[in-house]
């Protein structure tokens, strides 16, 4: 079977369900098929070799799914332990260059650590700090979720970036971004806790108290 963006499509419509799924935790612009998260993560994975011509077509969907769905194919991609540097190259640049396409916090969450975090593992996190400066609340989200490639297996430079993020997101009160600053400051304390204990020692009181939680949750209890 030829893989393309209009036969995932088809495959994701004939699986719908808008009453059943209204995927209701879906607030940006465009319309809802009705897909199941755990269907749409299996059709996704049949597409996982769509070539990437077909997966930019997915990300000029209007509804929201398909473009999910380009997001968990682009990061089921990286996840193969053969994944050469040009493949994982490309498909980090495509992430980046269609960010517009993303009007959805779990668009992020599904494809930024392994697809743009591991793709800086070995790289300069400068473009991570430019999407931490960027107006638009997921990009920021972007900026500090996709380090989390970085707490496992651990890599403590990488961390410490991540740590920088969180500093310059310390404040964002924009819960697509605070949350996300609390989750991968979470990850980071059970990868580094001695990094994340320095950390919250420095900024104190700046950080909002549920950050400050999050940040707690996984570090080992003190002797």
């Amino acid at each position: 079977m030829t893989l393309t963006a209009e036969s995932l499509v088809a495959d994701l419509r004939a699986v719908a369900d808008p009453e059943v799924h209204p995927n209701r935790h879906y607030r940006g612009g465009g319309g809802v098929l009705g897909v199941r998260m755990g269907t749409l993560f299996d059709v996704a994975k049949r597409y996982t070799d769509l070539p990437l011509p077909e997966v930019d077509r997915l990300l000029d969907v209007e509804e929201y799914e398909p473009r999910l769905a380009a997001f968990c194919v682009l990061d089921f991609f990286v996840r193969r332990s053969r994944v050469t540097q040009d493949e994982r190259e490309a498909r980090y640049r495509l992430y980046l260059d269609r960010h517009d396409a993303i009007d959805a916090w779990d668009m992020v969450d599904r494809a930024a650590p392994r697809v743009v975090g591991e793709a800086l593992r070995h790289r300069s996190r400068e473009p991570l700090l430019d999407l931490a400066r960027a107006s638009d609340p997921l990009r920021r989200r972007t900026a500090v979720t996709a380090p989390l490639a970085y707490t496992r297996p651990v890599d403590t430079a990488g961390i410490a970036d991540l740590l920088r993020i969180a500093e310059i997101l310390a404040t964002d009160t924009d819960p697509v971004v605070s949350r996300a600053v609390g989750t991968a400051l979470k990850h980071a304390g059970a990868a580094d806790p001695a990094a994340v204990r320095g950390f919250l020692h420095r900024l104190g009181d700046r950080l909002p108290a549920a950050t400050r939680r999050a940040a707690r949750e996984k570090l080992p209890a003190r002797e």
